[in-house]
């Protein structure tokens, strides 16, 4: 049986709260979150870049386009670890808000929902850089920290965008 990504995120984050209570008590708080933030967007750009390779489809001249990207929607979903209202699909453009979020529910059950931002909504952007670094993500609100959803926004940057 497959592990769902909830079930890994939970048991990665058992193991980060260990070795962030351990940096921080040697480090200070504010070290210790900016390495755990560097180390969760350096995987999460590799976990991109490895799902990229996976994609099917044509390849494109930016890097794989936004359909594709999609794909990976159904494995966030997985044990109803979130709830999405999908608003567009697109080559160039997706939008979806998240309605719920169990990750988010999970850090807080763990007592660690400060930490949920680093460990979770920081792999976002870095996962879709690793994926194809001409897609932006713009996001206002996250359910992670207060929101009543989260908003993602996709889009492809145009060549003369910098």
């Amino acid at each position: 049986m497959t592990q769902s990504l909830l079930e890994r995120r939970r048991i990665e984050a058992e193991f980060a709260k260990g070795l962030f209570d351990t940096l921080a008590e040697d480090l200070g708080r504010e070290r210790a979150v900016a390495i755990l933030t560097k180390a969760v967007i350096r995987l999460a750009e590799t976990a991109g870049e490895k799902f990229a390779e996976q994609t099917r489809g044509p390849a494109q001249e930016n890097g794989p386009d936004l359909l594709a990207y999609a794909e990976i929607l159904p494995i966030w979903q997985q044990g109803d670890a979130l709830a999405i209202d999908l608003k567009l699909r697109e080559a160039d453009r997706l939008e979806f808000d998240v309605v719920r979020c169990r990750y988010a529910e999970m850090y807080r059950e763990l007592g660690i929902p400060e930490l949920g931002a680093v460990l979770s909504c920081n792999r976002d952007k870095a996962f879709c850089i690793g994926f194809n670094p001409n897609i932006r993500l713009t996001r206002t609100k996250t359910i992670m920290e207060g929101g009543d959803h989260c908003d993602f926004r996709y889009a492809v940057r145009k060549e003369a965008e910098p």
